[in-house]
């Protein structure tokens, strides 16, 4: 399985899902919630943000299953999906939602061809689970509201 690459910015959304923790950050500012992490908002230009926890609940806004699977390591497990989900929370006043890239499984430590393709559907109501795979990383992974 391949890692993912944490750099400065992004450090702390794998510090608090190591925890069990699905975190946003969000500016101190004008309280936009922004992803991915960066230093500066996009929105006021400010550098002060802290990480705001959400829900983990979402929906699922698109997916897709790779053919052929993308990398090698993955190959075994196809078919597999990936999935995009909109969280439900409000990213600011205007509205609009952040949207995070994931799996949806049968449960967080399932392989990724847990889930039938057939029970894929936009919409569906989904929350965060995590699933360590490492010492130092834990990935969220999503599960159907109703199984």
């Amino acid at each position: 399985m391949l890692l993912p690459v944490t750099d400065t910015d992004g450090a702390p959304f794998w510090e608090y899902a190591r925890r069990g923790e699905l975190r946003v950050q969000s500016c101190d500012d004008c309280g936009r919630l922004r992803f991915p992490p960066r230093p500066c908002c996009p929105y006021c230009r400010s550098f002060r943000s802290s990480w705001r926890q959400m829900s983990g609940r979402g929906r699922i806004w698109s997916y897709v299953f790779p053919h052929p699977p993308l990398l090698p390591d993955y190959a075994e497990q196809a078919p597999y999906n990936v999935i995009v989900v909109e969280l439900a929370e409000e990213a600011g006043p205007e509205g609009g939602r952040i949207r995070l890239v994931g799996n949806l499984v049968a449960r967080a430590d399932a392989r990724l061809d847990s889930v039938d393709p057939a029970r894929l559907r936009i919409g569906a109501a989904v929350k965060a689970a995590f699933h360590p795979v490492s010492e130092e990383i834990t990935v969220v992974r999503w599960l159907l509201e109703r199984p």
